[in-house]
């Protein structure tokens, strides 16, 4: 389906039903696979032939799907997993081990800054924070010699913030390392990092893509642009041989197409078992379908809201990238000239207090910890997902004591502004 447009992509790629097959993708709700003999099954071990053998590695329901975003971002390989923070530790584990050294964007997601921060670090890997628009002096000084990756996210959450993803790319690459972004928020419908020299994308499926709030999920793509053997020192587990699957080479063997996701598939779900089930599978497949059709409404309630906000007596600040006047409004336009997303973050001129007020009088829209969303939902960061950093974490994060986050569903935008005025006449 590579020659279609995303449109297309998003209705018919990962699967094609052949004559008398069903036309839905099929929900193989199976642990297991049975094969005539052990030969057979011998070689599915060891990596020779391709096929299942248990679900907690490879179902045929979750690779249709995984092969529908590969193409939507314009991949190589992908595999799906339970969750994107399981999404965003493989795709980092997969190449980064003990000793080993990450930078990172500081403004990500709450929930995958302690991965990295705290998590990860128990583990033996380090981590650099820096701001998305450092100098590129800053950026440079982050570097060190058992650095493995950069990460950071399309449109940070919830601070708003984007990546520069061309000059971080550049970046990594002078120092032989891969940039991975999560482009969660964007959506390959807004922004395909790919094309900026991203190597390797995440996602929480969670969010639009799924768009119902009715299953978690996870993704990883590889673009397949990354040359492995070229910094073979840097990347042993890539590019030596593997002892638990008789000396194979994943490099070598599969090549920079799939060479990263079959390791990701072969060592770290084999031993970790993050699998995503096939149920959410089929219904991530669902959400997907109208993906295409959904994210411009995101954008449009989105953008009206921000305006709205913009000059409102009682707020102090409104940050939308999509937003005329916004510090990231150049970068947005640039990487997603056709919309970003569907949240908006703002603050309140009463600090704290006037957020909670706030939020306790809002009727259409849901408190919730969910984001991205069809129904419009609501957030106060700094005492739910980013409740365990300190002031000090927060301000690097991006986020202050009154900041509200608001995903705007695809509700008519009239109604979204009206329970936000409403709300707002309490404070």
């Amino acid at each position: 389906m590579s020659n279609y447009k995303i449109n297309t992509k998003c209705v018919q790629s990962g699967y094609t039903p052949g004559n008398g097959e069903p036309r839905q993708i099929p929900i193989i709700q199976s642990t297991t696979f049975k094969y005539a003999t052990s030969e057979d099954m011998g070689k599915l071990f060891d990596l020779e032939a391709s096929g299942y053998f248990y679900t907690r590695l490879q179902n045929p329901t979750n690779d249709m799907v995984a092969a529908k975003i590969c193409d939507m971002e314009g991949g190589t390989a992908a595999m799906l997993t339970s969750s994107g923070q399981a999404a965003n530790f493989y795709a980092i584990f997969n190449i980064a081990n003990c000793g080993d050294h990450v930078v990172a964007s500081s403004t990500i997601y709450g929930g995958t800054y302690n991965l990295f921060h705290v998590t990860m670090r128990k583990m033996g890997i380090d981590f650099t924070f820096v701001e998305p628009d450092c100098s590129d002096e800053e950026l440079e000084a982050a570097f060190r010699p058992n650095t493995k990756a950069v990460f950071g996210e399309t449109i940070a959450n919830p601070a708003l913030t984007v990546l520069d993803i061309e000059r971080f790319a550049k970046a990594a690459h002078a120092h032989g390392v891969p940039l991975v972004v999560d482009n969660t928020f964007a959506t390959p419908v807004n922004c395909r990092p790919f094309e900026w020299g991203c190597d390797i994308v995440t996602h929480s499926t969670t969010k639009y893509m799924d768009g119902h709030g009715a299953g978690v999920g996870g993704c990883i793509v590889d673009s397949g642009n990354f040359d492995w053997m070229a910094h073979a020192d840097k990347f042993p587990g890539l590019c030596t041989p593997d002892d638990s699957y008789h000396g194979i080479t994943y490099a070598t063997k599969f090549g920079n197409a799939g060479a990263f996701i079959t390791k990701c598939t072969a060592q770290l779900m084999r031993d970790f078992g993050s699998i995503q089930s096939p149920q959410n599978a089929f219904l991530l497949n669902l959400g997907l379908e109208s993906l295409h059709v959904r994210m411009p409404r995101h954008c449009e309630n989105a953008l009206a809201v921000a305006k709205y906000l913009k000059d409102h007596p009682k707020i102090s600040f409104v940050t939308y990238p999509g937003l005329e006047g916004d510090k990231y409004h150049a970068l947005a336009q640039k990487y997603m000239p056709n919309g970003t997303c569907g949240v908006v973050s703002f603050g309140f001129k009463g600090g704290r207090a006037a957020a909670e007020t706030f939020m306790k009088h809002l009727k259409l829209a849901a408190i919730e910890t969910h984001v991205a969303d069809a129904r419009t939902c609501c957030l106060h960061p700094a005492s739910a997902t980013h409740r365990q950093m300190n002031d000090q974490e927060l301000v690097a994060a991006g986020i202050t004591p009154d900041l509200v986050r608001l995903s705007c569903g695809i509700e008519d935008a009239e109604d979204l502004i009206a329970d936000i005025e409403q709300a707002l006449a309490q404070v």
